[in-house]
Protein backbone atom coordinates (compact mmCIF):
# COMPACT_ATOMS: atom_id res chain seq x y z
CA UNK A 1 0.00 0.00 0.00
CA UNK A 2 0.68 3.65 -0.61
CA UNK A 3 2.02 5.32 2.01
CA UNK A 4 -1.35 6.93 4.08
CA UNK A 5 -1.29 10.33 2.90
CA UNK A 6 -3.50 13.35 4.12
CA UNK A 7 -7.21 13.59 3.10
CA UNK A 8 -6.75 10.02 3.36
CA UNK A 9 -9.30 8.20 6.25
CA UNK A 10 -7.71 6.84 8.11
CA UNK A 11 -8.16 2.61 7.97
CA UNK A 12 -9.31 1.11 10.62
CA UNK A 13 -7.51 -1.39 12.61
CA UNK A 14 -6.67 -3.60 15.74
CA UNK A 15 -4.47 -2.46 18.31
CA UNK A 16 -3.95 -3.69 22.05
CA UNK A 17 -2.76 -3.35 25.48
CA UNK A 18 -2.15 -5.01 28.86
CA UNK A 19 -4.51 -4.04 31.84
CA UNK A 20 -4.00 -3.53 35.13
CA UNK A 21 -4.88 -7.08 35.72
CA UNK A 22 -2.52 -8.09 32.62
CA UNK A 23 -5.04 -8.95 30.30
CA UNK A 24 -4.86 -8.23 26.46
CA UNK A 25 -7.38 -6.34 25.39
CA UNK A 26 -8.01 -5.06 21.68
CA UNK A 27 -8.57 -1.28 20.71
CA UNK A 28 -9.76 -0.31 17.54
CA UNK A 29 -8.09 2.70 15.68
CA UNK A 30 -12.10 4.20 14.90
CA UNK A 31 -13.44 3.77 18.31
CA UNK A 32 -10.28 5.88 19.33
CA UNK A 33 -10.50 8.42 16.48
CA UNK A 34 -14.31 8.71 15.19
CA UNK A 35 -15.13 12.42 15.93
CA UNK A 36 -12.46 13.65 17.74
CA UNK A 37 -8.99 15.12 17.21
CA UNK A 38 -6.30 12.35 17.88
CA UNK A 39 -2.53 12.32 17.26
CA UNK A 40 -0.91 8.99 16.15
CA UNK A 41 2.71 8.37 17.11
CA UNK A 42 4.95 6.09 15.50
CA UNK A 43 7.55 4.86 16.97
CA UNK A 44 10.54 2.20 15.75
CA UNK A 45 10.48 0.71 18.96
CA UNK A 46 9.96 0.62 22.72
CA UNK A 47 12.93 1.40 24.92
CA UNK A 48 15.27 2.34 21.94
CA UNK A 49 17.17 5.89 22.61
CA UNK A 50 15.91 8.38 20.26
CA UNK A 51 11.95 7.19 21.11
CA UNK A 52 12.56 7.05 24.94
CA UNK A 53 14.89 10.28 25.38
CA UNK A 54 13.61 12.69 22.50
CA UNK A 55 10.22 11.59 20.62
CA UNK A 56 7.89 10.04 23.27
CA UNK A 57 9.01 12.60 26.23
CA UNK A 58 7.78 15.14 24.15
CA UNK A 59 4.56 14.07 23.77
CA UNK A 60 4.08 13.91 27.53
CA UNK A 61 5.36 17.06 28.09
CA UNK A 62 3.24 19.12 25.45
CA UNK A 63 -0.29 17.09 26.04
CA UNK A 64 -1.40 19.71 28.08
CA UNK A 65 -1.10 22.39 25.70
CA UNK A 66 -2.28 19.40 22.69
CA UNK A 67 -4.92 18.95 24.59
CA UNK A 68 -5.55 22.56 25.12
CA UNK A 69 -5.63 23.22 21.29
CA UNK A 70 -8.23 20.18 20.78
CA UNK A 71 -6.09 17.05 20.76
CA UNK A 72 -8.67 14.19 22.60
CA UNK A 73 -6.25 11.62 22.15
CA UNK A 74 -2.25 10.89 22.30
CA UNK A 75 -1.37 7.57 21.44
CA UNK A 76 2.23 6.12 20.85
CA UNK A 77 2.22 2.75 18.94
CA UNK A 78 5.28 0.22 17.76
CA UNK A 79 5.48 -3.09 16.91
CA UNK A 80 5.84 -4.30 20.12
CA UNK A 81 3.72 -6.71 22.52
CA UNK A 82 1.56 -5.18 24.61
CA UNK A 83 3.47 -6.04 27.95
CA UNK A 84 6.25 -3.98 26.56
CA UNK A 85 4.60 -1.37 26.00
CA UNK A 86 2.57 -1.56 29.11
CA UNK A 87 5.79 -0.98 30.25
CA UNK A 88 7.05 1.43 28.86
CA UNK A 89 4.45 3.62 29.45
CA UNK A 90 5.48 2.91 33.25
CA UNK A 91 8.71 4.11 32.74
CA UNK A 92 7.34 7.64 32.48
CA UNK A 93 5.87 8.49 36.19
CA UNK A 94 4.43 11.84 35.12
CA UNK A 95 2.61 10.86 31.70
CA UNK A 96 -1.23 11.07 31.97
CA UNK A 97 -2.18 11.85 28.77
CA UNK A 98 -0.63 9.60 26.31
CA UNK A 99 -1.64 6.02 25.60
CA UNK A 100 0.85 3.61 24.77
CA UNK A 101 -0.35 0.86 22.19
CA UNK A 102 0.69 -1.79 20.34
CA UNK A 103 0.70 -2.87 17.10
CA UNK A 104 2.38 -6.16 18.05
CA UNK A 105 2.86 -7.97 14.63
CA UNK A 106 3.02 -4.67 12.90
CA UNK A 107 -0.37 -5.09 10.18
CA UNK A 108 -1.69 -1.75 11.51
CA UNK A 109 1.32 0.15 10.24
CA UNK A 110 1.59 -2.35 7.03
CA UNK A 111 -1.80 -1.43 6.49
CA UNK A 112 -0.28 2.47 6.79
CA UNK A 113 2.07 1.78 4.59
CA UNK A 114 4.55 2.61 7.27
CA UNK A 115 6.32 -0.52 8.37
CA UNK A 116 10.16 -0.21 7.84
CA UNK A 117 12.33 -3.73 7.20
CA UNK A 118 15.10 -3.50 9.77
CA UNK A 119 16.08 -7.18 9.20
CA UNK A 120 19.71 -6.68 8.20
CA UNK A 121 20.02 -5.32 11.99
CA UNK A 122 18.51 -7.91 13.50
CA UNK A 123 14.88 -6.00 14.21
CA UNK A 124 12.82 -7.38 12.01
CA UNK A 125 9.88 -5.58 10.75
CA UNK A 126 8.76 -2.47 12.80
CA UNK A 127 7.04 1.04 12.24
CA UNK A 128 8.84 4.27 10.58
CA UNK A 129 8.90 7.41 13.08
CA UNK A 130 5.70 9.45 12.29
CA UNK A 131 2.84 11.44 13.71
CA UNK A 132 -0.50 11.82 11.89
CA UNK A 133 -3.01 14.65 13.08
CA UNK A 134 -6.08 12.97 12.48
CA UNK A 135 -9.70 14.85 12.52
CA UNK A 136 -12.51 12.32 12.68
CA UNK A 137 -10.79 9.98 11.09
CA UNK A 138 -9.53 12.47 8.24
CA UNK A 139 -5.25 13.06 7.80
CA UNK A 140 -5.10 16.12 8.55
CA UNK A 141 -1.06 16.22 8.76
CA UNK A 142 1.23 13.26 8.08
CA UNK A 143 4.77 13.94 8.98
CA UNK A 144 6.92 10.73 8.23
CA UNK A 145 10.75 10.66 9.27
CA UNK A 146 13.27 9.67 6.57
CA UNK A 147 15.18 6.31 8.29
CA UNK A 148 17.22 7.11 11.22
CA UNK A 149 15.63 10.96 11.23
CA UNK A 150 13.57 12.88 14.04
CA UNK A 151 13.23 16.17 12.01
CA UNK A 152 9.39 16.29 11.84
CA UNK A 153 7.66 14.36 13.77
CA UNK A 154 7.70 16.05 17.33
CA UNK A 155 5.05 17.05 19.51
CA UNK A 156 6.06 20.68 18.69
CA UNK A 157 6.22 19.93 15.11
CA UNK A 158 2.26 19.10 15.97
CA UNK A 159 1.70 22.18 18.12
CA UNK A 160 2.90 24.39 14.71
CA UNK A 161 0.53 22.10 12.75
CA UNK A 162 -2.18 23.32 15.32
Amino acid sequence: MACIAVDDTIPNGTLSYANEAHQILNVSVHSLAAAKQVILCGVPGAFTPTCSLKHVPGFIEKAEELKSKGISEIIVISVNDPYVMRAWGKSYPENKHVKFLSDSSGAYVKTLGLELDVSDRGFGIRSQRFALLLDDLKVKVANVESDGQFKVSSAEDMLKAL
